[in-house]
Formats: structure tokens, sequence, C-alpha cells
């Protein structure tokens, strides 16, 4: 869904609305936004509600473990427990925070999939095109057919 880690973190069972498939998000600079949540996205998070979750009168949806079951302090702690599922599987984010890359691999999903820019920094709620155009330098076969070819008496010449 292109969530920050922060985001997560903010994450409270007040923030989920069953009825009308839809849940806030609480943003960069004490932005909210409503989004819609999807069926499987949803499900996946009522399934943790039943059985994963640990008792706690916290109201953070996503809970600490060790005791004291409490909600994360930082978006830090989301990063790290990305990075670290991403090590299990043998791959590498040394040049990425771990939590990050989800919202890169989505931006890049996109760009890759025909969408503008502009729809892409809409998901990720992005205030600036600054903050997306990062994006399109990714999709480098996007990039090489906005290239101009050379023309081709300089091709020969440097045979």
């Amino acid at each position: 869904l292109g969530l920050r880690a922060i985001e997560i973190v903010r994450l409270s069972l007040y923030d989920l609305d069953w009825r009308e498939g839809q849940f806030t998000v609480r943003g960069k600079g004490g932005k909210c936004n409503l989004l819609s949540l999807p069926s499987d996205v949803g499900a996946a998070i009522a399934k943790y509600l039943r059985c994963g979750r640990f008792q706690s009168d916290s109201r953070r949806v996503f809970l600490q473990n060790p005791a004291p079951h409490a909600g994360f302090t930082s978006s830090v702690i989301i990063s790290n427990i990305a990075t670290a599922a991403f090590n299990r599987a043998g791959i590498d984010v040394r040049r990425k925070s771990g939590a990050h890359l989800f919202r890169h691999s989505l931006a890049t999903a996109m760009l890759q999939g025909g969408a503008t820019l502009t729809q892409i920094g809409q998901i990720l709620r992005h205030e600036s095109m600054d903050s997306t155009r990062i994006y399109a330098k990714v999709d480098i076969a996007a990039l090489r057919a906005l290239a101009p070819s050379w023309p081709e008496e300089v091709c020969h010449e440097h045979a």
C-alpha cells in the first residue's frame, strides 16, 4: 500500500473502518488520508488481530515483542524488522532502509506498469513532484526508449 514506516507505527485500531473497507493513515506533517483497505490486506490484519497480536491495552495495531506489548515507538524499529526479513531471504538492502524498499518497489512496479509520476506521487502521498521524480531513474527500459539513438554514420565511424 506504499505506507511509510512511521505510518505503520502510528496505525491504530481506531483507524480501521471495517464496514466501509477503509483506514486512516496518519502521515508526515500531521496529515491524515483515508485509504481503501483492500480485502486481502484487511483479511491479513484481521487474522493477525485474532491470532497473532499480543494481549495489550494499547490501541496500536502492531505491538512490540518482548513485553511490555505496547505500540512501537519509532519507525526505525519497522525498518529493522523489514531489513531482518530481507536478510533472512538473502536480499542485500544496505543502501536503503528496509521499510522504504517496499515503497520504492511499489513505485518502480507502478512505473514499469505504465503509471505516470503524478499517479505514483498520489499513491505515495507525496507533497511535491520532486519527491516522486527520484523513481524515474529506475526504469532503465523506459529511459532508453526516450533517448535518441545514435546516427548510423557515427556508429560506423567508430567501428
